[in-house]
C-alpha cells in the first residue's frame, strides 16, 4: 500500500528520556520500559539529587549535558540513541501494560513512521478525565529520520515530515504531573517566563483586551466546555491554574514590551 512504509521486522528500540532532579520518578519510568528497550538512554542536565544513582542501577547510558531548552534537549537526546527507532518519555511518564503491549506488536511489525497513543494525567492522586488534559494525544513513537523536535518552548513536539505515514496506538501513558498545587503554581509561574519570553522574542503584543479576556476564555472553554467540573476540586483548581497561566504569560509580556521602550 503507498501509505505505508516497508514491513520490518523486529526493531531495535531506544528509549530517550530527558531528566532534572527526576528522583522521585525516574525509576517507575524505567521499570515500565522493562522487555521493550534495547537501548535506554538518559540526558541528564546536571541533577542534584539521586536521579544518576537511580538510572545507574538499571544500566542506563547516562549523559550529561547542559540544558538549553526543552527543544533543544530532546533533539540532542536523540542524537544519543543507538537505533532510529525511538520512543521518547518524560521522567514523570510510564508505560500502561496496554500500551506496553500495544508497542511490543509494533516493533515486530514496524509499519508506520510515526505512533501516537494518548497521555492519561494523574494530578495530586487523581486521575484527570475531562477540562484539556484528556485526551492529551502524543507522538512519542517514531523513526527518527522522520522529523525532529519542535514546537515553542516550553511546549515541544516532534515534528513529522508530512508525508510520514501515522498511526494510533491503544493504551495510556500515564504522566504522573504534580504531586501538590504548590508545585503546579510554581512551574505554571516558571512557564510563564518562557512563555512571554518567547512571544516577546516573536514580535507578538499585548493589550488590556488580551489580559482581561484571555484567561476568563480559558477557564470557561476547559472548565464547562471540555468538562473540567467533572473532575471535581481538582478539576477546578486545574482550570483556575491554567487561566492563571495564561494571564502571567499576558502581562509578563506586556512588562518586557514596557521595559524595551525604557531601554531605548
Amino acid at each position: 500500500m503507498k501509505n505505508r512504509i516497508d514491513k520490518t521486522a523486529a526493531v531495535k528500540l531506544s528509549v530517550v528520556i530527558i531528566t532534572f532532579n527526576e528522583e522521585k520518578n525516574i525509576e517507575r519510568c524505567l521499570k515500565s520500559v522493562h522487555g521493550i528497550a534495547d537501548d535506554i538512554v538518559v540526558v541528564d542536565s546536571f541533577s542534584t539529587d539521586r536521579t544518576e544513582e537511580i538510572c545507574r542501577q538499571f544500566g542506563v547510558r547516562f549523559i550529561k549535558h547542559p540544558f538549553e531548552g526543552h527543544i533543544q534537549q530532546k533533539n540532542y537526546a536523540v542524537t544519543q540513541a543507538k537505533y532510529p527507532h525511538i520512543l521518547s518519555l518524560d521522567a514523570d511518564e510510564a508505560l500502561s501494560e496496554e500500551l506496553k503491549q500495544s508497542i511490543l506488536e509494533v516493533k515486530n511489525n514496524w509499519t508506520y513512521d510515526g505512533y501516537y497513543f494518548n497521555r492519561f494525567a494523574n494530578y495530586c492522586g487523581k486521575w484527570i478525565k475531562h477540562s484539556n488534559w484528556y485526551p492529551d494525544r502524543k507522538l512519542r513513537l517514531w523513526n527518527s529520520k522522520k522529523g525532529k523536535w519542535g514546537g515553542i518552548n516550553p511546549h515541544d513536539k516532534f515534528i513529522m515530515q508530512k508525508v510520514a505515514p501515522k498511526k494510533f496506538l491503544k493504551g495510556d501513558l500515564l504522566h504522573y504531573s504534580f504531586y501538590s498545587i504548590s508545585q503546579h503554581m510554581i512551574q505554571a509561574n516558571k512557564f510563564s517566563d518562557i512563555k512571554a519570553q518567547g512571544a516577546f522574542e516573536r514580535g507578538q503584543k499585548c493589550g488590556w483586551f488580551k489580559i482581561l479576556l484571555s484567561p476568563l476564555f480559558k477557564f470557561v472553554r476547559d472548565y464547562f466546555f471540555k468538562l473540567g467540573f467533572l473532575d471535581g476540586f481538582c478539576g477546578f483548581v486545574i482550570c483556575i491554574i491554567a487561566a492563571h497561566s495564561k494571564f502571567l504569560k499576558y502581562v509578563k509580556l506586556k512588562q518586557l514590551a514596557k521595559e524595551s521602550i525604557h531601554e531605548k
